[in-house]
């Protein structure tokens, strides 16, 4: 039987997580290990210089095997790989991340930095996500089907799959677009506020993001999420 090591840069917790579970039971044995906080922007960092804490949770999904880990969402594919699967892992699903992963902003993903760092251990990696909205109907329609798709053609080398589900209604939806290329836009235009004056002349800041759409760039994740298709594409591990 394939044997499925999930995570999630939401956590150990999260909605999207256990969706993926759901889905991805019927093909094959699950484990999961995934932060045991919110990690969203740790891209592909590990933890080097302190101790990582593994704990078995009790998940709400019978037959899942799960654990919780106090570092980030590649120190989990790490440790699933190297430690926790008997054997090691067949593939990584990594998702289904709360907020898109798409164009540009794939580089600071705990979701994309999952996915990669099962690439690096020599394990086939699917990077997955959605709106950050309350509507997820095509996410949970066109998942079984996605994994049906992807988990038979495993990517050589450094290269991952990279799935954003868009969150429109599924009526709206138009399917599934397979190749589409990065886009060089930034799905959020971020800029600092300050919040608070601190002592000294300092500034406690924040990071502000703005939606930024474009009607260019055909063939694109981006355009494909904005004209409401579930993108796929390929990302590379070290381009």
């Amino acid at each position: 039987m394939r044997k499925i090591l999930l995570t999630n840069d939401d956590g150990i917790r999260s909605e999207g997580l256990l969706r993926l579970c759901q889905a991805a039971r019927a093909f094959g044995e699950l484990w999961v290990v995934a932060p045991d906080g919110e990690r969203s922007a740790a891209s592909h960092g590990i933890t080097l210089h302190r101790s990582i804490d593994l704990l078995p949770v009790d998940y709400p999904l019978p037959g899942v095997h799960a654990f919780s880990c106090s570092g980030t969402p590649a120190d989990c594919v790490r440790l699933g790989c190297l430690n926790v699967v008997p054997g090691g892992p067949d593939v990584v699903l990594s998702g289904l991340n709360f907020g898109y992963n798409s164009a540009s902003d794939t580089q600071y993903s705990g979701t994309v930095g999952a996915a990669l760092e099962a690439a690096f251990q020599g394990v086939p990696g699917i990077a997955l996500s959605e709106g950050c909205g309350k509507c997820h109907e095509v996410t949970d329609f066109y998942l079984p089907e996605v994994l049906e798709r992807l988990l038979p053609r495993p990517l050589s080398g450094q290269r991952i799959w990279n799935v954003n589900f868009p969150g429109c209604p599924l009526s709206e939806c138009g399917g599934i677009l397979e190749d589409r290329k990065l886009s060089w836009w930034t799905f959020f235009r971020d800029h600092y506020e300050q919040i608070e004056a601190l002592p000294g002349g300092g500034m406690r800041m924040k990071v502000v993001g703005e939606l930024q759409t474009s009607t260019e760039e055909v063939d694109t994740d981006f355009r494909a999420i904005l004209d409401g298709y579930v993108s796929i594409g390929v990302l590379n591990n070290l381009s």
